[in-house]
Formats: structure tokens, C-alpha cells, sequence
């Protein structure tokens, strides 16, 4: 009779629950409308496209279609690790990536901390405005900005190293530069804008904390340590989450506008490569394979940061 009782207690709670989750979506159907183009738009350019990574375990014929090429299991993730130059490469993508995580991830948290604190807002509206800026200029133009800087004849670094009479010095065309350049110019392009998210963390921030931590005493540095930096550790955590789902993503508008055969040897990374040897070179099994690579290689970092990030801040994509 028990028994009973509650098979038929879970079918009216169900029921309810049906007619309360379809009550709600009832309710709020502007928002379900116009929701469905981003639905779209993932469905067909996320989702879809996963079907074709079935060629990385075919020798793709463009002819034959995805369902005509003969089948050769891990033949190219075989190739793929056998082939030195590609070892090389993966060396380059993942330093640069560190890099990137080590020394490009702080800047916008530290641009907003002091933009914080400029109690000027005129002053403050002009400086944002010049560090956002850069982020709405394409990489073909920033690359073009960087060429004439760096310049071995007329760029103005140069022009200043003249003036110690230090020699010019061609920095695209030396490898132990490229690094540096690569990583120097999307810190130029991208920090400002990302402060935005960061600045709209510390706005919600309660002031009654900091009215609190001024009766106590606390100075302008200890107010941002003990207060401003710890009320934004989630979001901090939320975007380092999703730059580690990104660590072997680059960009390749990013590095391309800069290689040459010069410093190729440390500037080449995978997207680039890929470039070179499925779009030029017509290997596309071989290079959708290395796609899928780096795609597990990205989940595989995302589920493992996601679990650290929950057991040390409590704070998770999920």
C-alpha cells in the first residue's frame, strides 16, 4: 500500500512540475524567441560541423565526399606524432599559450583595479576610451602598426636605440623576438577590453564594505586587496576557465600577420600550420585530425581546471 502511495505521490509531482516548467515558458516567451538564433547558430556552425570530423579517420577525397574515403583508423594521429616539424610546432603553440595565460591574463584584471581608482571621470571616460580602442582594429592593421614600430630602418624603436648608438635591430626577422611580439601586441589590443567585464564585477560590489574598511582604517591598497580582489575571484575564475578551453587557440589572423620564413622556426603554432598544410597543401584528413587534437586536448584542460577552480574558489563553468 506504501508502495502505492508514493509511485502515485512522484506521478502528481511530476505532473505538477510538467505544468509549472510549461507555465513558465508560457510566461516568458519573448525570451525562448529570441533566444532561437543563437540556438541556430550554434546547432549549424558548432554542431553540425562535428559530423565532419569524421575525415580525420579517412583518406578524404573532396570528390568522393565524407562517406566515399576509404577508412585508415589513427593512420594520421600516428603521422601526426611522428613527424618532427609538427613536434616543434606543438612545442611553439603550447609555450606561446603559456605565455599568453602567464603574462596576458593579469594585465585586464590589473587595468581595471586601476581604473577603479581614478575618482576623476572625465580623466577616467578618456582613458578607457584609449584602452579599448585597439580592440576594434583587425590584426591585418595592428600587424601593419607593429612592422613600422619595429622597423630596422624607419620604426621608431630603432630610431631610439640609434640614440645610445645601439645598432638597429630587425626584430620580425630574428626568432628570438617573435615570441615576445606576439604576445606584447595582444596584450596592446585585448586588455583593454577586457576590463569591461571586470569593471562591471567590481560596480556590484556592496560600498557599504569599503565605507566599513575606511572606519576600520584601511588604506586605498588594502581596500582593493581585501576587498575589491576577493569579491571578483569568481569571475576571475569563470574567464580563466574559459581561456584554458581556448589555450591552443591563438588565433591565427594573430600569428600569421607576423611569420616569415625568418622567425618561423619559434612564431609557427598549429592554426598556421594547419593553414599551410590543409589549405595550401591540400591535406585535409591530416589536418582535421590535428583539429580534433586540439580540441580534446582544450576539453580535457577545461574539465580539469573546472574541477580545481570549484574545489579552491567553489566557482565552475558547471
Amino acid at each position: 500500500m506504501a508502495s502505492k502511495t508514493d509511485t502515485s505521490g512522484q506521478i502528481v509531482y511530476r505532473f505538477a512540475h510538467a505544468k509549472a516548467k510549461r507555465a513558465f515558458m508560457f510566461k516568458h516567451w519573448p525570451l525562448y524567441l529570441i533566444s532561437i538564433p543563437g540556438i541556430l547558430y550554434f546547432a549549424l556552425f558548432k554542431y553540425v560541423p562535428l559530423f565532419g570530423s569524421a575525415i580525420a579517420f579517412q583518406n578524404y577525397n573532396i570528390f568522393k565526399g565524407i562517406t566515399g574515403g576509404p577508412w585508415v583508423g589513427f593512420e594520421h594521429f600516428k603521422r601526426m606524432f611522428a613527424y618532427d616539424e609538427f613536434l616543434v610546432i606543438l612545442k611553439n603553440t603550447l609555450l606561446i599559450g603559456v605565455y599568453d595565460l602567464v603574462f596576458a591574463f593579469p594585465v585586464p584584471i590589473i587595468l581595471a583595479l586601476l581604473l577603479n581608482e581614478i575618482r576623476h571621470g572625465g580623466y577616467k571616460r578618456v582613458v578607457q576610451t584609449v584602452v579599448y580602442m585597439p580592440h576594434f582594429l583587425s590584426w591585418v592593421i595592428v600587424g601593419g602598426i607593429i612592422v613600422g614600430l619595429l622597423s630596422p630602418t624607419t620604426g621608431i624603436v630603432n630610431q631610439v636605440l640609434a640614440w645610445f648608438h645601439i645598432e638597429p635591430v630587425y626584430f620580425l626577422g630574428e626568432n628570438g623576438y617573435i615570441r615576445s611580439i606576439l604576445i606584447g601586441s595582444g596584450i596592446w589590443k585585448d586588455s583593454g577590453w577586457g576590463t569591461i567585464i571586470y569593471l562591471a564585477a567590481i560596480a556590484g560590489i556592496n560600498p557599504d564594505l569599503y565605507e566599513a574598511a575606511e572606519i576600520d582604517g584601511a588604506g586605498r591598497f588594502r581596500q582593493v586587496m581585501s576587498i575589491t580582489l576577493p569579491s571578483i575571484v569568481p569571475v576571475i575564475a569563470i574567464l580563466f576557465l574559459l581561456q584554458i578551453g581556448r589555450f591552443m587557440d591563438f588565433g591565427f589572423e594573430r600569428v600569421f600577420v607576423f611569420l616569415n620564413p625568418l622567425n618561423s622556426a619559434n612564431g609557427e603554432i598549429l592554426d598556421t600550420y594547419v593553414y599551410r598544410a590543409g589549405l595550401i597543401d591540400r591535406q585535409y584528413s591530416y589536418t582535421t585530425a590535428i583539429g580534433l587534437f586540439k580540441s580534446c586536448v582544450g576539453l580535457v584542460l577545461i574539465l580539469m581546471g573546472n574541477t580545481v577552480s570549484k574545489k579552491m574558489t567553489g566557482e565552475g563553468l558547471y
